[in-house]
């Protein structure tokens, strides 16, 4: 009697392959890096008390570097015109180096100083007191028609006066100091020595409801 022949099916077992697409798909969303636009970084007082009124800060005129920018993104500097940011950051770096009115402390921070910023620094009684703490403050105000690239130029160049200031007082260029992250005692030590007695002091006005849509 002739056996009678079996057929073995050729077929693919797909049974686990959902398991493996469901892997496949949890290995993609835990190694995969998403960017995230952090905007600016720029640290917000506290939410006041509406019961209870912000406190009076009273300032002399001479120290405070006004900086206006109107609705059609026009800069208005201590009362002058500016049609362009490229000077700004040299006039705040004069403005906040002055010694108008030096106390004690500011003499011993201005002879802390290294030589290149000492020959810089002014006594102009018209100008700011002194680059410590209330004695040289560089306001921003803006409009509610002023371009959001426009605010960021201007800020930038508030922050990169600053930033040039202390690169200085250890040594370094702008772009170096910057790029310090503190994470060891060496750097913490440089953006500390930097900083030392010059805060960066800067104001941002509410915006003027006029102008934009």
């Amino acid at each position: 009697m002739a056996k009678k022949k079996v057929r073995v099916s050729q077929e693919v077992n797909a049974g686990s392959m959902a398991d493996i697409a469901f892997l496949l798909l949890i290995f993609f969303l835990v190694t995969t890096t998403i960017a995230s636009d952090k905007g600016v970084l720029n640290i917000l007082p506290p939410k006041q008390d509406p019961n209870q009124p912000p406190p009076e800060v009273e300032l002399n005129e001479r120290n405070i570097f006004n900086i206006l920018v109107n609705a059609n993104d026009q800069l208005l500097v201590e009362g002058d015109y500016m049609d362009n940011t490229d000077n700004l950051s040299e006039e705040i770096k004069d403005f906040i180096l002055n010694f108008g009115a030096p106390d004690e402390d500011a003499v011993a921070l201005f002879n802390s100083l290294p030589q290149s910023l000492k020959s810089r620094a002014n006594r102009s009684p018209e100008s700011s007191d002194h680059p410590m703490s209330g004695g040289a403050v560089v306001s921003i105000k803006t409009n509610r028609g002023t371009s959001y690239e426009r605010y960021l130029e201007v800020l930038d160049q508030v922050k990169k006066a600053y930033f040039e200031i202390y690169a200085e007082r250890v040594g370094l260029t702008a772009d170096q100091y910057r790029a310090l992250t503190g994470k060891n005692a060496a750097e913490k030590e440089l953006i500390d020595r930097g900083k030392e007695n010059i805060p960066m002091a800067i104001s941002i006005a509410e915006p003027d409801k006029i102008g934009g849509n």
